[in-house]
């Protein structure tokens, strides 16, 4: 059916032809067909598979909490201010160092437990010890052997000696100290040539050296303990350190 347009009059008559023309023959393509086409979306996930990527690829809002761990009881650990005082080896805890100048025992019958001391003439003698023994060595058979001195006479000798020529010796041992007349070897017959045994610092017979004047065989070192641990002065040359060495065990007799 075809309906009735009226166009206006101002409407050329070719521009009337081109209008009955679209209406007479509507486009094939409608509006609807001609909109934008809408973007492909993929379905909403249904709510087992939304809660499975929430797990798999977001983090929970909120963690567990954890109870903290209990605190350790004061009795089990006490603080450093209250901490009891660790125990010494081989003591009570706060006991006192032992003192380096004091040993367990006296290397010999005639010394004490003081480090370079000797027993007094007058304690020796009272209880029945008037023989002072020492190890010794030949320089030429390399044998060992002990000699005897008799504490009585040898004493008086050296303190003789020192009496007389004290003033003269101004602080320093003489050449014949210090490089003393070794006894002879009553192995191989030899004379002058045995000497001391020194081994150790702690176990130098220091009585039997000065009662046969032999301290000057030893070293340097082995005097300067001997001032060491007797209090005396320890610095200078070894003449000098030799003749304290002697003076201190003469003293240390005599008292």
């Amino acid at each position: 059916m075809t309906q009735n347009i009226i166009f206006p009059r101002y409407m050329e008559d070719t521009d009337l032809e081109l209008v009955r023309l679209k209406l007479a023959f509507p486009s094939k393509l409608s509006p609807a067909k001609l909109a934008a086409p809408t973007p492909l979306l993929p379905p909403p996930p249904s709510s087992s598979s939304s809660s499975f990527l929430l797990k798999q690829f977001f983090l929970p809002t909120s963690l567990p909490l954890v109870p903290p761990p209990p605190l350790p009881h004061p009795s089990s650990h006490p603080s450093t201010a209250n901490s009891s005082p660790t125990r010494r080896e081989g003591g009570w805890p706060n006991a006192p160092l032992p003192d380096p100048q004091i040993t367990d025992d006296a290397p010999y019958p005639w010394a004490t437990t003081e480090r370079a001391k000797v027993r007094s003439l007058k304690d020796l003698l009272s209880s029945g010890i008037d023989k002072i023994k020492g190890d010794v060595q030949c320089k030429r058979c390399d044998r060992e052997h002990q000699i005897e001195y008799d504490l009585q006479e040898k004493f008086h000798e050296v303190d003789a000696f020192f009496t007389e020529n004290m003033d003269n010796l101004h602080n320093r041992a003489p050449p014949g100290l210090m490089s003393p007349r070794l006894p002879n070897c009553r192995i191989c017959g030899q004379n002058n040539c045995v000497k001391p045994v020194l081994d150790k610092k702690r176990s130098i017979n220091w009585l039997f050296l000065f009662l046969g004047q032999m301290l000057g065989c030893c070293k340097l070192a082995q005097l300067k303990y001997f001032c060491k641990h007797t209090k005396h002065h320890r610095t200078g040359a070894k003449d000098r350190v030799l003749f304290l060495t002697y003076v201190g065990l003469r003293k240390q007799l005599q008292s």
